[in-house]
This record gives structure tokens, sequence and C-alpha cells, in this order.
């Protein structure tokens, strides 16, 4: 059970970060993840991407707040490629602000209607 959730997990974050990695991120075999979920998730992410990809991920862990923080003092000069997990609040905040890019998930038509 842990493997296929594993699996499906790692598949999702694949979805979810190939789909909005940059191209010249892409180009230069490197991801700078800020990730906002339990370090031990974040590093499960990271390991899983790069034995899946072979994309060297850079991964900063921080709350969302602090995250936010940083996306906000970068926003002329972005560091990050991916802002993963977290509350919502923060994200919210960064979206209205035009600091983020919205994305949809290649399965958002499977979800309930209520979480949609």
């Amino acid at each position: 059970m842990i493997k296929i959730f594993r699996n499906s997990f790692t598949a999702i974050f694949l979805s979810l970060i190939l789909s909005t990695f940059s191209f010249s991120a892409f180009a230069k075999g490197k991801l700078t993840l800020y990730c906002s979920v339990e370090i031990d998730v974040c590093e499960l992410l990271v390991q899983a991407f790069e034995k899946e990809t072979g994309i060297n991920v850079a991964m900063t862990r921080k709350s969302s707040g602090e995250t936010f923080a940083q996306v906000k003092a970068e926003a002329s000069n972005p560091k990050g490629d991916v802002w993963y997990g977290g509350t919502g609040d923060p994200h919210l905040t960064a979206s209205q602000e035009g600091l983020t890019m919205e994305y949809k998930s290649i399965y958002f038509d499977e979800l309930i209607p209520a979480a949609q």
C-alpha cells in the first residue's frame, strides 16, 4: 500500500513540477524547490523527483509565511521554480499580488465538485 501511495504521490508531484517547470531551469537540469510541508515529505519528493528525472533539486524547507516573504522579496528576480505545500492564505496572497502562476492539475476533473 505504501508503494502504491508513493508511486501515485510521485506521479502527481512529477506532473505538477514538469508542467510548471521553466524551460530555462529544465535546460540547466536543476530545479529550485521551496517546500512548505513537513521535512520528511519534502525530502521524499526530492528523492523521487531526482530519481525519476535525473534533474537535481535544490530544496529549501520553510513555513508558508517565510516562503511568501522570500517569494515577495525575490519578485523582481525570482530564484525559485516551485513553491510546494503549506497553508492557503500565503498562496492566495501571492497569487493576488501576481507573484505565482496558476496551476491546474491534469487530475482536476477527477476531483469531487466540492474540491474543485
